[in-house]
């Protein structure tokens, strides 16, 4: 009976969740053309500053209940259209949209939109229209390029983030660290898929001491397993930690090993609290093969290293990963929330020396 009336629950939950995808719909359409009709009378010079805020108090008088129709709210509002229906914005994302709209699976389109004012619509309806408002404000307020807004629009998406998961991957510059991580895949391991590494991890949501053992860090990596694999990126299962693999007549034990969905494969972490030294990554080469002999299965694919690091220098890297054909990925990590501004100017200085380390290796 409780399996019966489970049942009648998911209908529920499944009815809620379209309502409220609803709901947000309107409400962010509503919202971008309030902010076109304002745009446009501001634009021509029919409305001055001092009509928008008479406008304002207009709305409240005559709907108390509207919050989001203040002053600043109009503003923003505003703001919201003329970012989005920019003809610079959608011309500077055209590769992104087209590879976008050729994914949906869950929305009717016949063709991929050619004619700017087609795609503008659809990335109206399908994208813009599937986020909240509250986080609409978030990527308005903390991004600067087209491309950083469309990273995060579409993540939001598909990551299901809050406003608060939302702002901490703003925070910790999610954006940049990925890119760097593109780059630095692309030219270290083509069998790496982009995305699944970043430059550095942020365990700012670890409550360790600044001097730690490697076990205090596996420690409390269990204890915030949602939270790590928030910012590992989702699709990780967890399968446990010092897991036992025997080659011959011993025994070994790994650090975190996980299941990935998406990519079918193992995916392997080792954590080391001081900076990466070439000989880590012959042990986990070596874990590596015993994964793929002994636990995976005909169906899957290799398995993934990540060697966290408390540092890394990253021409050592270099030479160390130059002539090894394993899936492995070497990362640092950080323990607390760097300022973002900080954080931009290191991935900066990484992407500069990774370059340049690439230019003299030549590879």
């Amino acid at each position: 009976m409780n399996t019966e009336f489970k049942q009648v629950i998911i209908l529920i939950e499944e009815a809620r969740n379209r309502a409220f995808q609803k709901v947000n719909q309107e409400l962010v359409l509503l919202y971008f053309k309030v902010g076109q009709f304002v745009s446009e009378k501001v634009s021509s010079n029919a409305w001055g500053d001092n009509t928008v805020g008479e406008l304002a108090e207009f709305i409240q008088s005559n709907y108390s209940g509207y919050k989001s129709f203040t002053r600043r709210g109009l503003y923003r509002m505003k703001q919201f259209y003329e970012v989005y229906s920019s003809d610079q914005l959608i011309s500077s994302l055209s590769n992104q949209l087209e590879s976008y709209f050729l994914d949906l699976k869950d929305e009717k389109v016949s063709a991929v939109p050619t004619q700017l004012e087609d795609i503008k619509n659809q990335f109206l309806i399908s994208l813009l229209c599937k986020i909240t408002w509250t986080n609409h404000l978030e990527i308005l307020s903390k991004t600067k390029s087209a491309e950083e807004k469309f990273f995060y629009l579409v993540h939001c998406i598909k990551e299901r983030w809050s406003m608060r998961d939302l702002r901490r991957q703003l925070n910790t510059a999610y954006f940049a660290r990925c890119i760097l991580s593109n780059k630095m895949t692309s030219s270290m391991q083509k069998q790496i898929p982009a995305g699944l590494f970043k430059a550095p991890y942020i365990f700012d949501f670890l409550d360790i001491p600044d001097t730690h053992s490697e076990k205090d860090l596996e420690k409390a990596l269990i204890n915030n397993l949602q939270k790590f694999i928030l910012e590992m990126g989702k699709g990780l299962t967890y399968m446990g930690n010092q897991y036992r693999l025997q080659v011959g007549n011993k025994d070994y034990y790994t650090d975190l090993l996980f299941y990935h969905r998406d990519l079918q494969c193992l995916v392997l972490f080792e954590l080391k609290i001081q900076e990466f030294e070439p000989e880590f990554l012959g042990k986990l080469n070596f874990y590596l093969e015993a994964l793929d002999r002994d636990i995976k299965r005909p169906f899957e694919n290799p398995s993934i290293g990540v060697l966290l690091c408390k540092g890394k220098d990253s021409e050592v890297v270099e030479y160390a990963m130059a002539r090894t054909k394993s899936p492995a990925i070497i990362a640092d990590y950080e323990t607390k929330l760097i300022p973002k501004q900080i954080l931009s100017d290191k991935i900066c200085q990484l992407v500069k020396q990774y370059s340049e380390s690439i230019d003299d290796l030549d590879i």
